[in-house]
């Protein structure tokens, strides 16, 4: 009897400075690492990513969420099945809803 290959591992990407987001398969704690764990799976198909507003400090997610729209303006966006934004800060997570799907990535607000 032939076994059938496993399932490849999803890719879940966490951005989030506090959360341990158990579900993720790596995490970035500031913008500046989001951006480099995104650009390590630039031309890989990322499941889901869980974005955190506010990242401690002055630090946000607003520079990946700047990635994210110029690759889409580019006509070359990130391949994401879904955004998940958990954030205590409404203003600032409905700033990144609209800014994503405003590019056509699919984005849910979600608790983390």
């Amino acid at each position: 009897m032939k076994e059938e290959p496993a399932a490849p591992t999803p890719i879940i990407l966490g951005i989030d400075d506090l959360r341990p987001l158990p579900r993720a398969t790596r995490i970035a704690r500031t913008s500046y690492e989001g951006i480099q764990l995104l650009q390590e799976h630039r031309d890989s198909f990322i499941d889901e990513l869980w974005l955190d507003h506010d990242l401690g400090g002055d630090d946000s997610i607003m520079p990946v969420v700047t990635l994210l729209e110029e690759a889409a303006f580019n006509r070359r966006p990130f391949h994401i099945g879904t955004v998940f934004v958990h954030s205590a800060n409404p203003i600032g997570a409905e700033t990144v809803v609209r800014s994503l799907t405003r590019w056509n990535y699919q984005v849910r607000r979600a608790t983390a």
